[in-house]
């Protein structure tokens, strides 16, 4: 598919709509390492910036895969979704980018847009392998924010947009959604990798060993689905600004703190977690490592510009999910 990016022109009726007629746009940025949404900096006339997302299909490199249909975390882009978390979030007392406008009626591009706030352009991994002293409050400040997220419970589980609507159908535990999600980025890695389909049995038998050591839970916290340093904005005045937030759900907390352990290392004590499940984290971090290989094998065979990155990604988790049995 060849993919045509936004150009200045066509934002002109949405600049002078949104900040009137005497405000044109002077500059505009594609940010680079997004998959699903176009992420754009608008800079204006009077040098205040603005972000813009973009829902479109040329902003998606990922293909079409087998998806297990209860799985929450799934198709965790689009408006609906960034609405409905947005939304969550600011009710949980979460810092997140300030809407400016929504447009899921196509008014001014073939596509739903959100205009939000510029928080900035550091990212608290950056930050982190820069000035460790200087990412001390941001990183507490997250801490603050995951534990209000993990302490605001649901009965049910799913998305927040589809539990907002009342549609929640909870039919099985969410252990059970995880084994299937997990098997099934299994199955589709062992296809691209004979180390993978050589080691099949003996993987999905470690994946339902560690599935037999959970108990039934019945309460969900707010989960981000995959949070890490590169998820969180750091202010000026050293906010931390939780970003990427489509695939917000009501979820085993444990599935933040898998993701959380793995990507924030030595610094993860400094959030200071809520009490876990030791056996569902032990599953849901086994799960994620299947993951983080199927996705990037898969968005590799397509034109995503930095393919090697993501071999590599997949490569790193093809040793520790082999490592484990």
């Amino acid at each position: 598919m060849a993919r045509a990016f936004l150009q200045v022109n066509d934002l002109h009726d949405l600049v002078a709509d949104q900040f009137g007629t005497d405000q044109r746009l002077t500059s505009l940025d594609r940010l680079t390492g997004g998959t699903k949404k176009g992420v754009y900096r608008l800079g204006l006339n009077d040098r205040t910036t603005v972000m813009l997302y973009v829902w479109a299909p040329e902003e998606n490199y990922w293909p079409a895969a087998a998806v297990v249909p209860d799985d929450p975390f799934t198709d965790a882009s689009g408006a609906e979704l960034f609405a409905a978390s947005h939304a969550a979030l600011l009710t949980a007392g979460v810092r997140i980018p300030q809407l400016v406008m929504l447009d899921r009626d196509r008014r001014y591009l073939d596509a739903d847009i959100a205009l939000v706030e510029d928080a900035g352009a550091v990212r608290l991994e950056a930050l982190q392998e820069r000035d460790s002293a200087a990412a001390a409050a941001p990183l507490a400040a997250l801490g603050d924010a995951l534990r209000r997220m993990h302490t605001t419970l649901n009965a049910s589980y799913g998305k927040v947009a589809i539990i907002a609507r009342g549609e929640a159908s909870q039919t099985r535990r969410t252990e059970d959604i995880i084994v299937d999600r997990a098997l099934g980025h299994l199955d589709a890695s062992a296809i691209r990798d004979t180390r993978l389909a050589d080691a099949h049995h003996r993987i999905a038998a470690h994946v339902r060993h560690l599935r037999g050591t959970v108990t039934p839970r019945q309460r969900y916290g707010l989960v981000h689905g995959e949070l890490g340093p590169d998820h969180v904005l750091v202010t000026p005045a050293g906010e931390a600004v939780v970003i990427d937030f489509e695939g917000l759900a009501y979820f085993d907390v444990e599935w933040d703190h898998a993701w959380l352990q793995m990507r924030f290392g030595d610094t993860y004590p400094a959030l200071r977690p809520v009490e876990l499940d030791g056996h569902r984290l032990e599953l849901y971090r086994y799960a994620q490592v299947l993951s983080l290989i199927e996705g990037p094998l898969r968005i590799a065979d397509t034109d995503f510009p930095d393919r090697q990155w993501m071999l590599d990604l997949a490569e790193w988790n093809i040793t520790k999910a082999l490592a484990a049995i």
